[in-house]
C-alpha cells in the first residue's frame, strides 16, 4: 500500500519557498523607499553638516564630508552678527517679524474661514453660493494679478511697509482656503444638532462657540498647518509690501545671501536656510499626523 502522507521536510521546504517569494517584493519596494527618503533627505544633510564646519572646511572641497572641526559659529553669525543690507543685525530681528506677522494672520483667518464656513452651511441665505464661489475664485488668483491693487490699498490705508500691513495681506488672501475648509466640514455636521440649540434658545454666536467650535479641532489643525506654512513660507508679499524694518525671515535670509561679498559665506547661509525653515518643521513634526484625518474628517456625510 502507497504512503500517502505528506513528507514534512517537503512541506517545511515549500513553505520557506512561499514566504522567501512573498517577501523580496517588500525587500525590493522598502528598498526604493529608502533610496528616495535617502535622496530627499541629502540636501538637509548637506546643509546641516556644512552650518557646522568652519568656512576653510567648505571651501576646501569637503561640502559631503562630516566636519573635521565641529563648530556653532555660523549659526550665531547667522542668528546675530550676519551683515544684511547695511547693517550687521543678523537674522533675529526678522524673525521676530515673521512671528509677529504669522500668528495674528493664521489666527484672524482661522476664524473668520470658521465663522464663514458655519454661515454659509447652517445660515445659507440667497446668493450664500454665488459668494462662496467667488471666495473659492480667490484662491487661484495669482499672486501678481493683486500686486498693484494690495500696494494701493496699503497706501491708502497707511499700512504700506509695516508688519500689520503684511498681517492684512496674508489675512485676505487666506481667508478663501480657511473658509473652504471649514464650509466642507461643516457641511456633514449634523444640522439637527443646530435646530435643536436654536429650538432651546440659543442664538447665532452661542451655537457657534459652543457647539461648532469645539467639534472643528481636526479641520482647524488643517487650516493652521495650511496658512502656517504659506505665510513663514512667503517671500513674494514680503518683498514686495514691506521695508527693511518690516521684512520677514524669508526676505532677510535672500539678503542674507546677496550681500555677501567677496568670499561667500556658505556655513552661515545654510545656518540661516535652517533656521528660516525650522519653524514649520516643528509645526508638521508636532500635527502633520492630524493633518490628513482633518481633510478626511469631513469627506463623508452621515
Amino acid at each position: 500500500m502507497a504512503n500517502t502522507s505528506t513528507n514534512p521536510s517537503a512541506a517545511v521546504g515549500r513553505t520557506k519557498a512561499s514566504s522567501l517569494s512573498a517577501a523580496v517584493p517588500r525587500i525590493i519596494l522598502y528598498t526604493v523607499l529608502v533610496l528616495f527618503c535617502i535622496y530627499y533627505l541629502l540636501p538637509l544633510y548637506v546643509m546641516v553638516v556644512n552650518s557646522l564646519k568652519p568656512l576653510e572646511e567648505i571651501t576646501a572641497g569637503g561640502m559631503m564630508a562630516l566636519p573635521n572641526e565641529w563648530t556653532i559659529a555660523p549659526w550665531g553669525s547667522a542668528w546675530s552678527t550676519a551683515q544684511i543690507g547695511v547693517d550687521a543685525t543678523g537674522l533675529r530681528p526678522y524673525f521676530v517679524n515673521s512671528l509677529v506677522m504669522v500668528i495674528p494672520a493664521v489666527a484672524l483667518s482661522t476664524i473668520l474661514g470658521a465663522l464663514n464656513g458655519y454661515v454659509l452651511t447652517k445660515w445659507a441665505f440667497r446668493g450664500s453660493t454665488l459668494l462662496f464661489g467667488l471666495l473659492l475664485f480667490g484662491c487661484f488668483i495669482p499672486f501678481q494679478m493683486v500686486l498693484i491693487p494690495m500696494a494701493r490699498i496699503l497706501g491708502l490705508t497707511g499700512l504700506a511697509g509695516s508688519v500689520p500691513g503684511l498681517v492684512f495681506v496674508h489675512l485676505v488672501y487666506g481667508i478663501g482656503f480657511s473658509t473652504l475648509y471649514f464650509r466642507n466640514y461643516y457641511a456633514a455636521f449634523p444640522t439637527e444638532l443646530v435646530r435643536a440649540a436654536q429650538i432651546d434658545g440659543a442664538g447665532f454666536f452661542t451655537i457657534f462657540w459652543r457647539i461648532l467650535l469645539p467639534s472643528s479641532g481636526p479641520i482647524a489643525v488643517v487650516c493652521i498647518i495650511w496658512q502656517f506654512t504659506n505665510i513663514w513660507n512667503d517671500f513674494l508679499f514680503g518683498a514686495s509690501f514691506s521695508d527693511f524694518d518690516s521684512q520677514p525671515m524669508t526676505v532677510a535670509l535672500n539678503n542674507l545671501v546677496q550681500s555677501s561679498t567677496g568670499v561667500k559665506e556658505y556655513n552661515v547661509h545654510f545656518a540661516g536656510a535652517i533656521m528660516a525653515a525650522l519653524p514649520t518643521l516643528l509645526v508638521y513634526i508636532v500635527a502633520g499626523r492630524y493633518f490628513v484625518r482633518g481633510l478626511m474628517a469631513g469627506s463623508v456625510k452621515g
